[in-house]
């Protein structure tokens, strides 16, 4: 599918999905339990490979009035009848990844073909430390995969620098192991907010884990404990295209963004960024409501070290602001669906945007930017799609946007709540 978007005026109330990170870690969490409800989780193309891993691990996951109520394998992951497809999801492999080196046989995982170019290898590393088999059935560190075991814990040594996301799946199946594993990072953790949603989901099944000194720490012997419910919470990297659409396009009363309350996502940080450039954006924590009006941008500097997954939406503020805009620390933004550093600069610069990349920056030069409407590519991106719509919104004329679809991934209605606050798009199909 693909999406014209006409420059337009957005505004009312609407409001972000749930979180895509929590709930693939409640599905989980539900998973090694005996059995948990996930209530208000985010049903999309990648939670939906979290819960056929599970169900390929021997629970199963039934959606029950918008909740999914899943019965677990009580931390001992049976051997799957057939091949786990992961799609488009970094995050259930990785999770899925240390689960299966649980198990007193082989899984074998893949995905498509994004997915099988991802990077995974200091995960198998981490899991062959542990005395499980990990292997990439091509040699190069990428799927397919073919993971087993049963490992019984111990200490690891891994890079923080490549994914969080490691960090988590260790911690997650750590637990359940006889002796725990202790995590030392060899380098700088990137993400390391996604690391404190674990903490805090694995906390809210009754599960110790802890940072150290050197990393991190979960005891083994422990028991996930039966959570009913457990409430997922709204997704600030969805909100943040919401956010971002009231503040270069916002009518007048601007937009609201319901749903909106504090948790320990990295990317509620889109709040920070937008006041540090000028936004008319306030927030009531207590409603959880966030309250954002269309302002004339400055060009500022961020470090998206922790919060890779809003590269997209702030270069596209970027684009629209006054100055320069400097998004750096963002080398690690090149290992997602697709290299988005190098996306965006693509694809801003087919809008007409002024734009410098190198290696670990990129820059956006606003007050040279004249936003044009004109084709673009989504590279099969969720988040890539989103932030171009957005560009849409402001760019002069028409912005056909490929490949629209993708935004199933994370935000399945997201052209429907643009639509519903004023936006003039029409999909289509290729």
């Amino acid at each position: 599918m693909d999406v014209d978007i006409t420059r337009s005026r957005v505004g009312g109330r609407a409001r972000a999905p749930p979180s895509k990170s929590y709930t693939h870690r409640a599905i989980l969490a539900a998973g090694y339990s005996d059995g948990a409800v996930v209530a208000d989780p985010l049903v999309s193309a990648d939670t939906r490979a979290t819960m056929r891993a599970v169900e390929a691990f021997g629970g199963t996951v039934d959606r029950t009035d918008g909740d999914l109520d899943v019965t677990g394998f009580a931390g001992r992951p049976g051997v799957p009848d057939d091949v786990i497809d992961c799609a488009n999801s970094g995050t259930t492999t990785r999770l899925v990844t240390a689960c299966a080196a649980l198990g007193d046989g082989l899984t074998v995982l893949t995905g498509d073909d994004s997915l099988r170019s991802r990077p995974q290898g200091p995960l198998l590393d981490a899991v062959e430390q542990l005395g499980g088999r990990a292997e990439s059935t091509r040699g190069n560190g990428q799927a397919p995969l073919v993971v087993g075991g049963p490992i019984a814990g111990g200490t690891v040594s891994i890079p923080g620098d490549v994914s969080s996301q490691y960090i988590t799946a260790l911690l997650m199946a750590g637990a359940v192991t006889d002796d725990g594993i202790d995590i030392d990072l060899e380098t700088e953790l990137k993400s390391a907010p996604y690391v404190d949603i674990t903490l805090e989901v694995l906390d809210a099944f009754g599960i110790e884990a802890a940072e150290t000194t050197t990393g991190y720490r979960v005891p083994g012997g422990q028991r996930y404990e039966r959570v009913d419910p457990y409430p997922v919470p709204g997704d600030f990297s969805s909100m943040s295209y919401l956010l971002a659409a009231g503040a270069v396009a916002g009518a007048e009363g601007g937009v609201v963004v319901e749903g909106a309350y504090p948790s320990a996502q990295g990317d509620s940080a889109i709040v920070d960024v937008l006041e540090r450039m000028g936004a008319d954006i306030s927030w009531d924590r207590e409603a959880g409501e966030i309250t954002v009006r269309r302002s004339d941008l400055t060009g500022v500097e961020v470090d998206v070290g922790d919060t890779p997954d809003l590269l997209p939406t702030i270069a596209v503020l970027g684009a629209v602001a006054d100055g320069d805009t400097r998004i750096v620390n963002c080398e690690h933004v090149r290992l997602k669906e697709t290299d988005r550093v190098r996306a965006m600069a693509t694809e801003l610069e087919t809008l007409g945007a002024a734009v410098t990349e190198e290696e670990d920056t990129l820059t956006i030069h606003g007050g040279e930017s004249d936003l044009r409407g004109a084709t673009v590519a989504g590279h099969d991106d969720h988040r890539i799609v989103m932030s171009l719509a957005i560009a849409g919104l402001v760019a002069e004329g028409t912005t056909a946007v490929a490949g629209a679809d993708h935004v199933d991934v994370s935000f399945p209605g997201f052209f429907d709540v643009l639509y519903d606050l004023g936006a003039e798009l029409d999909e289509h199909e290729r």
